[in-house]
């Protein structure tokens, strides 16, 4: 993106960042806004009556840039609205802008919104956001299917796609549609605030500049001793407070009469945060679980059942489900089929044609099992991973026929460093009909391989790709059908449990290498090359589970 400003946007933004004990971070967030250019005509910095140093540091800043105004609240918000509604009252600039004080904007993400917005006569713009993993530096694109190629939205019917969007800082706003339609946060202490100032955004069905330039960085420290509000998610009260933000954007859209933002917001809850919560409930207690159901099915039970059947599947056969269980049930069947990728764990009742979640709920459909493409459908492909002896026996298994009547011919094994796109090594393998990979007889419904594994070569790998130290792998594999489809999983370990070995190597001395399941329920691999690494690692795992334990 360029940086430089045309006549037209110089002055014409005003960054709004908020603050509340973030000393550390929010001088980059300011300078990331302060650098975008002569677009931005002020940075208002909003403390949120911080108790750290995070005033200090914004009198120091403001001392040197004299675009960088601060506001000061007397008391604590309790949330992000109320400060963000400062900013807006407080900002000069045709256009608003928002960012978070541990967050940064890219080079150039002000010029290419503000050029969209003033271009194409938009009062809203948006662009992609990165979520970027830390300290490791991965970045992936938040929901990227809405931001492949500009566009300009013009009707409520073209915005139904972007409710799947409701961050608010991604975007710009012409401060004056603001004001026109008295759009604004919620104040107080309202989770998930940006659902319902987004809703209310798209409810005034605003022209809206889609461009695909990468404009803000999400910054994601699941390491941090304060969890923010989208990854702490231990507590069922983060579920209802979502829950109670989302009903509250559908109130919105059906309060000024659209209808099918509504419903495209209902479907938004079932494909995204449903799935995203439900994957969860195989590490919950008990007592989360009982109230994570109870709170779920009321909230479902008022859906009607068009509006499910519009949500693609596994997301409507989730909520079918629910609906038709009484009690907690089957929650690591649920979880493994709300994860990513998506498995339906056995047993498969019903026929494809008429699947169901289990014989005594048919009412809990799981349509569209007799006709979806292989690649739309939760298949599993079960995995044994033997280190010492440098090899993977993995099965893949049918699921209502569907496969049997395609024709499994091979499989292909791809091994990914953590954070990487492309693979560093594949295994391209036969399959064949026979027993398991956890041993069981029958041939049935399976087709199963073995293929060898170089942890040394895969090290190696590693470190011409820069990955020092310990090295985190992903795995997945492509099976090849005879009538021409295909479809591209990841495995599942079959036991579930951390295997470790210690492999002798040439190269390194040792190899520590663990096998472990991941949150999504897939197979990956640690590898600590060299002695040093590898009792880094076991050290490494020793405090957690210490800390786990205290």
């Amino acid at each position: 993106m360029s940086t430089a400003p045309t006549t037209e946007t110089a002055g014409r933004l005003s960054v709004v960042v908020i603050a509340y004990n973030d000393e550390a971070l929010v001088g980059e967030a300011i300078r990331s806004a302060l650098d975008q250019g002569p677009v931005v005509a002020e940075v208002v910095a909003v403390d949120d009556c911080s108790g750290d140093g995070t005033a200090r540091v914004l009198d120091e800043l403001a001392a040197l840039h004299p675009r960088l105004r601060v506001v000061r609240r007397t008391e604590n918000s309790g949330g992000c609205g109320t400060p963000r509604n400062d900013g807006i009252r407080a900002a000069t600039a045709p256009y608003v802008m928002f960012l978070d004080s541990d967050d940064v904007l890219p080079a150039g993400a002000a010029e290419a919104l503000v050029a969209a917005a003033e271009r194409h006569r938009a009062p809203v713009a948006v662009g992609v956001c990165v979520r970027r993993e830390l300290p490791e530096g991965r970045d992936v694109r938040w929901q990227p299917e809405l931001y492949r190629e500009p566009t300009v939205l013009e009707t409520p019917d073209e915005l139904r796609p972007l409710v799947h969007d409701t961050l608010c800082v991604n975007k710009v706003y012409d401060r004056a549609f603001l004001e026109e339609h008295g759009i604004r946060f919620p104040d107080g202490r309202f989770v998930y605030e940006d659902f319902l100032f987004t809703a209310r955004v798209y409810a005034a069905a605003p022209r809206v500049a889609v461009i695909p330039d990468t404009v803000y960085v999400w910054h994601v420290r699941r390491a941090a001793a304060q969890l923010s509000i989208s990854l702490d998610r231990q507590g069922v009260s983060n579920w209802q407070d979502r829950i109670a933000a989302h009903r509250a954007a559908v109130a919105t859209f059906a309060e000024a009469g659209r209808e099918e933002l509504a419903a495209a917001c209902r479907t938004k809850f079932l494909e995204h945060d449903l799935r995203m919560y439900a994957r969860d409930l195989r590490l919950r207690d008990a007592a989360h679980r009982a109230a994570w159901w109870a709170a779920t099915r009321e909230h479902l039970a008022g859906f009607q059942e068009p509006e499910i059947a519009a949500a693609a599947a596994p997301a409507r056969w989730t909520a079918r489900f629910l609906l038709a269980a009484n009690e907690p049930r089957d929650l690591l069947r649920l979880s493994r089929l709300c994860a990513n990728p998506a498995r339906l764990l056995p047993p498969y009742a019903g026929t494809p044609a008429a699947a169901v979640w289990a014989e005594d709920l048919p009412e809990a459909r799981l349509d569209g099992m007799d006709r979806s493409p292989l690649d739309e459908l939760p298949l599993v492909v079960d995995a044994v991973s033997h280190a010492a002896g440098g090899f993977l026996h993995f099965t893949v298994r049918d699921l209502y026929g569907r496969l049997a009547e395609a024709g499994p011919r091979t499989a292909e094994l791809a091994f990914l460093p953590r954070g990487d796109a492309e693979p560093a090594r594949t295994e391209r393998v036969e399959l064949r009909a026979g027993p398991g990979a956890d041993g069981a007889e029958g041939a049935e419904g399976r087709w199963t391989a073995r293929v060898p594994v170089r942890f040394t070569g895969l090290a190696d790998e590693g470190r011409r790709r820069g990955r020092q130290g310990v090295q985190l792998w992903d795995i997945t594999v492509t099976v090849t059908c005879a009538n021409g489809e295909s479809y591209t999983t990841s495995l599942r370990p079959r036991d579930g449990s951390p295997r470790r070995s210690v492999l002798p190597s040439t190269r390194y001395g040792v190899l520590l290498v663990q096998e472990y399941d991941t949150a999504n329920g897939s197979l990956a691999v640690r590898i600590a090359p060299g002695a040093r690494d590898g009792l880094r690692a076991v050290g490494a795992r020793l405090r957690r589970l210490v800390r786990s334990s205290q």
